[in-house]
């Protein structure tokens, strides 16, 4: 089962830094915005939650919660997090659950090698659990100042 715009988000568990468990069920009440990336402490993705970090006071006065995913384990997230004082969790997905539920792991290509990663996306859910907007391959600049408004806007 995946995602679908519109509609309820599926069940799923999953772990994150500060020792916490991510389901829709403690998200209900709550705007959520969820970005997948490839990988903690690589230049692009440093932008990324550096971009989320600095826009954080606005994501919360506009009632919404944010989450980063990669297949990163917990260690390297909380590592990653303290290092660039990032005010949000990072949810560590080594099995690829929460990936393949968003559809997000793609074939890529680097030096001439095909392999399966994270395409970087990102996914607005709001209070009641239905995806109400996603991003697809993403480019890092401007990208985060777009999803607050539409957080804005919902």
């Amino acid at each position: 089962m995946s995602i679908t715009l519109d509609k309820q988000i599926p069940d799923f568990s999953a772990q994150a830094t500060s020792q916490q468990e991510v389901s829709p069920a403690s998200l209900a009440g709550k705007k959520v915005v969820i970005y997948f990336y490839p990988k903690d402490n690589t230049p692009g993705c440093t932008t990324e939650g550096q971009d989320f970090r600095d826009l954080h006071a606005e994501f919360q006065k506009a009632g919404a919660v944010i989450f980063g995913v990669s297949k990163d384990s917990l260690r390297t997230h909380e590592n990653f997090r303290a290092k660039h004082s990032f005010p949000f969790e990072l949810i560590s997905d080594p099995e690829e659950q929460l990936c393949r539920l968003f559809d997000v792991i793609k074939l890529k290509q680097m030096y001439g090698k095909q392999y399966e990663g994270i395409e970087r996306s990102t996914f607005l859910i709001d209070a009641q659990g239905v995806l109400r907007r996603e991003w697809r391959k993403v480019k890092v600049a401007g990208h985060v100042a777009e999803v607050l408004e539409a957080v804005r806007s919902l």
